[in-house]
């Protein structure tokens, strides 16, 4: 497994990786407040929605850490005081409110009337999102690998958009994460990763990851997508999620959608590997999925550099939606999801 982490934790104390500042410095930061954390998942210092959803619960234990309360009603007060507040900080990434309403379910059978016992209950709940976080992306790995190795045993070519890696995660990533099994089994030829623009994930992080482990890779802009399709085989493309609806459709970063057209013409299956905590079971589509955008300057400056004509408008969705029919099939802890013959994915919570 990579030694690369998004996160660390110790105790009472949360660091977070800026990733705003990669890959030119390797910088951890004091977030170990709800304030600070909240702060750093809406400037993107971390992102990734399991990392999100990780980096806003330890920031909770951090702080209910430094409390006693003296009644359960006064621990319940701030606990929900404190997840209302983080889950304001960025709207699309299901794994957020689903780690914050798990907390608060924790309330409705308290383990213990001692509100501080209580706390601690609630302390070591968020703590094990944390470990539980790559187990679960270990068993995306594998299930996805052996999965897409059904058709080609050996020298896959695969692409990958944004960055679902270990710094997306608590450790060893999603979609990069089945690229990790592959490389592991000496299955992998070669992996294309896109810039990832208006943010280059892919060329500050995706990037900076392949090379780090050594992975063979080459890095292609977002425009250049179609025609690597046409001119070089590749097998398959994985693409991790921000939020899955029910049916299948997916959000993700902005690009994925055009990848996933792309892909459909080119006969390449087109893969989404995301943990069961990115499935929204509660909405049917992607049209329910509320389209987060970004201030303009992310696309009219580039570290603060202005290479846009000022005055110009600017549209900047940070996601777009992939409808399910463009979806080969959806790589969880539990396996890999396909369709029905009726071309349709039937999702629960068993996956």
């Amino acid at each position: 497994m990579s030694s690369l982490q998004a996160i660390r934790y110790n105790n009472s104390k949360l660091e977070l990786l800026n990733q705003l500042l990669l890959p030119q410095q390797f910088e951890f930061e004091d977030c170990s407040s709800c304030e600070l954390t909240f702060h750093a998942i809406r400037s993107m210092k971390v992102r990734g929605a399991p990392a999100i959803a990780i980096a806003a619960a330890l920031a909770l234990a951090c702080e209910l850490k430094q409390i006693n309360f003296n009644s359960q009603k006064e621990l319940q007060q701030f606990v929900f005081s404190k997840l209302n507040f983080l889950c304001e900080s960025r709207p699309t990434a299901v794994n957020l409110f689903k780690m914050a309403e798990d907390i608060k379910n924790l309330f409705e059978k308290p383990t213990t009337d001692n509100a501080n016992e209580f706390k601690n209950h609630i302390i070591s709940f968020a703590e094990k999102i944390y470990s539980d976080d790559i187990q679960t992306n270990k068993l995306i790995g594998d299930f996805g690998a052996k999965f897409i190795l059904q058709n080609k045993l050996h020298n896959l070519n695969v692409l990958t958009h944004c960055n679902t890696g270990s710094l997306a995660t608590a450790g060893y990533g999603t979609a990069l994460g089945v690229v990790r099994s592959l490389y592991a089994q000496n299955k992998l030829n070669h992996v294309y990763a896109t810039e990832t623009r208006p943010y280059n994930q892919g060329a500050r992080l995706t990037a900076f990851e392949l090379v780090y482990e050594k992975i063979p890779s080459t890095l292609i802009t977002d425009s250049m997508v179609s025609f690597l399709m046409k001119t070089k085989k590749i097998d398959a493309v994985l693409v991790g999620a921000d939020r899955v609806a029910s049916n299948g459709d997916t959000a993700n970063k902005i690009g994925t959608y055009q990848i996933a057209v792309a892909a459909a013409y080119h006969n390449i299956p087109f893969y989404v590997a995301a943990p069961t905590t990115s499935i929204d079971f509660k909405i049917k589509s992607g049209e329910e999925i509320h389209i987060e955008e970004r201030p303009k300057q992310e696309v009219t400056h580039i570290q603060n550099i202005q290479i846009a004509a000022s005055g110009i408008d600017v549209w900047n969705p940070s996601f777009d939606i992939t409808p399910a029919s463009l979806i080969t099939g959806i790589i969880t802890e539990h396996g890999v999801k396909t369709k029905n013959n009726h071309g349709e994915f039937q999702l629960n919570d068993s996956v």
